[in-house]
């Protein structure tokens, strides 16, 4: 059962759906065939399938397994564009982000860095920028990180909800060692998950982190084989998609909020939305939620 009240954010959480934390082998039949992006045809540079041809899971693949999923501008608009389409259909519950062959992104590819970071068109928090579209998604975005996330393509995995990987995940931040600015929000994202002190050494390094070390810091949910990662993926959007949709959305919006609010600040937060949202709530909006208890007693 689904029901939703309609309450006016605060003006603090007006941004708060902004996330501020937060290769794929497809295999069986559990995934359909993958429909390009903004491209047609099957093999354009970003695909877009649904997780058991369920239109409100909708997997967004980075499809230049090659150059490693490094991202061209033709790319980086595909992938900008995909994320907006499927961000804002009606149907969407959760969004899964996830990369094809032998890493999840490389990042900007470097070939093309002058035309994104210097054309004519400001690309970087602009409609054609898939992080800002990504910050503007009101849903759930998970992670599937198979190999590399290299620097843009970690703030791209730093932008999801949460994140899970495989024994060869690895996340390396190469904006010092190639003189590259962050802009994805690399600075704030990574310090907030690991810790100053460990943003620190990743960044000024360069050297990578393991999927184990990844685990132990926060960065991943969990670990499991190449073959599993889309599936636990997969099962955890069908999880989210079974829960009433304005609620994980306001969730999300307060856990987003609660990283730049102190405790008291979020604790009042949090009262002052409760209020507004029970007073709107109608008895029958009760009433379904003692039959759902119900009919869950009589499963048990």
């Amino acid at each position: 059962f689904f029901f939703v009240v309609q309450v006016p954010m605060l003006t603090t959480l007006r941004n708060a759906h902004r996330p501020l934390l937060p290769m794929m082998v497809r295999r069986g039949a559990d995934v359909a065939c993958m429909r390009s992006m903004s491209t047609g045809g099957g093999d354009g540079p970003v695909l877009v399938d649904y997780w058991k041809d369920q239109k409100a899971l909708p997997i967004v693949t980075i499809n230049r397994p090659d150059q490693l999923n490094a991202l061209d501008m033709n790319t980086l608009t595909a992938l900008a564009n995909a994320i907006k389409a499927v961000r804002t259909s009606p149907e969407t519950r959760a969004i899964i982000l996830t990369g094809r062959g032998r890493a999840f992104c490389a990042g900007i590819d470097l070939k093309t860095a002058m035309q994104i970071f210097q054309g004519k068109e400001n690309v970087i928090g602009s409609d054609r920028d898939p992080v800002y579209q990504m910050q503007e998604t009101k849903v759930p975005i998970i992670g599937a990180i198979h190999g590399f996330a290299i620097t843009g393509g970690f703030e791209l995995a730093l932008n999801c909800d949460f994140l899970y990987g495989t024994p060869e995940t690895k996340f390396m931040d190469t904006h010092c060692k190639f003189g590259i600015h962050p802009s994805w929000g690399l600075s704030m994202l990574l310090s907030r998950i690991v810790g100053p002190m460990r943003a620190r050494e990743v960044s000024l390094t360069s050297k990578p982190i393991d999927a184990t070390t990844a685990k132990e810091w926060g960065l991943l949910n969990r670990i499991v084989s190449e073959e599993e990662l889309l599936p636990t993926a997969g099962a955890a959007a069908e999880a989210i998609s079974q829960n009433v949709p304005d609620m994980v959305g306001r969730f999300r919006c307060l856990i987003n909020q609660s990283q730049s609010l102190g405790t008291d600040e979020g604790l009042q937060e949090e009262r002052d939305l409760a209020a507004v949202y029970y007073r709107r709530m109608t008895p029958e909006m009760f009433e379904q939620m003692g039959q759902f208890i119900k009919a869950r007693s009589k499963g048990k």
